[in-house]
């Protein structure tokens, strides 16, 4: 080409929790079949929506208003539910117009990063969700910063490593807060929150914390939302309806802005995030509809009660298959739906691998494997080709750490036990 087309960022835009699907897929081509455990989408791995919020939906199709364009910052009725909701936490208080809603919350992640400087940072965790470490490493033109979450100690953050970065690197303008997180299913208590609230107004950052799924959580935990304990630092919460309806398919997610009156320079950031959806001229408008009448009946939170008992009773399944397998560093998960599994020290090592019966998928596993690659990946493809279970390596979330994330969605509870004793099985033989 004339120029130079690329940013030095652009190959950090991965998305092995996708990619690894067309491995499968070639698989099952092959008459493999495929547990799926690298997507959080309950609808794939059998949930069903309620009867009553389908109807809710569809008689919103009746009304003629759901086929206009609503106010570029979203539906004003939805923005003001939401804002109440905020306000009843007791902590930032918010109105309608300090939230922005967009098609998902990869399109919010994506417009964030988009308006920062190059040379502006933010920090987040480590083993990192791909779509947020993938967008500030792309608009930074260079690997993303991370801070450190201990699987030795219930996947907390590293608070020493997270202060020391930022104290030394004046690059950093805003942290990154992933509660209930993704990968690792870890909920913080307060006193952690409390920290990086500390950090931040030591600092004079902003903080950004991703809450998709706030409402996820079992077996005795509470996620606390950052309203809840900001005080008076600039930040956003960014927030969604994929996960909890369940709808991952409405793509709708928004922003809330906290404290925008506290930094010129937050409050401007927060009117580009504004003006850019102006000039979109809005997100997609049904399921902004869907959101208050949902929310606010009555069958509503019962609903939410029993799925997260489900996802709780899973959670404890999935320990008893392999939290006692030595091999393992294992933590038992209590929000979100997912559970990051690590390989202790010197367990991966070259030359490992899984007894494959097809010859046709032996040769495939081959080739996957033929070049130079972290060890937990070539694990994760052994897994895949010998069992069909499908799961995808910590490596792949911006981390050095050597193990895999599997889901906590199968309904199906003899499939459950399938898909995890063939996990275990797996584990044990790869490692002998």
């Amino acid at each position: 080409m004339r120029q130079k087309l690329l940013r030095e960022g652009a190959n950090e835009l991965s998305y092995e929790i996708r990619g690894i699907v067309k491995k499968a897929d070639s698989l099952r081509k092959l008459g493999q079949k495929i547990y799926w455990e690298n997507i959080g989408d309950p609808i794939q791995k059998n949930a069903e929506m309620p009867t009553w919020m389908k109807d809710i939906i569809s008689g919103l199709l009746d009304e003629n208003d759901t086929f206009g364009y609503c106010h570029s910052k979203g539906v004003l009725e939805t923005r003001e539910f939401l804002a109440e909701r905020t306000n009843a936490l007791q902590g930032a208080k918010i109105d309608a117009n300090d939230i922005l809603f967009f098609n998902g919350l990869g399109d919010a992640i994506s417009k964030l990063y988009q308006f920062l400087l190059p040379t502006s940072r933010i920090i987040g965790p480590s083993p990192a969700y791909s779509t947020h470490s993938s967008a500030e490493a792309a608009h930074a033109n260079t690997t993303p910063l991370t801070y450190k979450l201990d699987p030795e100690n219930h996947w907390y953050p590293d608070m020493e490593d997270l202060y020391l970065q930022v104290k030394y690197n004046p690059n950093i303008v805003g942290i990154l807060i992933i509660n209930p997180d993704n990968p690792t299913g870890m909920v913080y208590p307060m006193e952690i929150l409390e920290q990086f609230v500390a950090i931040a107004k030591e600092f004079n950052l902003i903080l950004i914390s991703d809450e998709i799924y706030s409402n996820v959580t079992y077996n005795g935990a509470k996620a606390h939302q950052l309203a809840e304990y900001i005080g008076d630092v600039p930040g956003i919460a960014l927030k969604g309806i994929s996960k909890e309806f369940p709808w991952p398919g409405s793509r709708c997610g928004w922003m809330e802005y906290y404290n925008r009156e506290k930094d010129q320079q937050f409050d401007g950031l927060c009117q580009t995030l504004d003006n850019a959806k102006m000039i979109e001229v809005c997100s997609t408008k049904l399921p902004q509809m869907a959101i208050p009448r949902i929310m606010q009946d009555e069958r509503y939170q019962p609903y939410r009660d029993a799925a997260n008992n489900a996802i709780g009773r899973r959670a404890e399944i999935i320990a008893e298959l392999l939290g006692d397998l030595p091999q393992l560093t294992f933590n038992k998960t209590y929000g979100a739906f997912y559970n990051t599994i690590i390989f202790k020290d010197g367990v991966l090592k070259e030359g490992q691998s899984l007894k494959v019966d097809n010859p046709e998928i032996q040769q495939m596993l081959n080739e996957w494997t033929a070049e130079e690659m972290p060890h937990d990946k070539r694990f994760v493809y052994n897994l895949l080709a010998a069992k069909g279970v499908c799961v995808v390596p910590i490596s792949s979330f911006c981390s050095d750490l050597q193990g895999f994330r599997v889901t906590l969605l199968e309904e199906n509870e003899e499939l459950l036990h399938e898909t995890f004793t063939h996990i275990r099985e797996a584990v044990i033989e790869y490692c002998q």
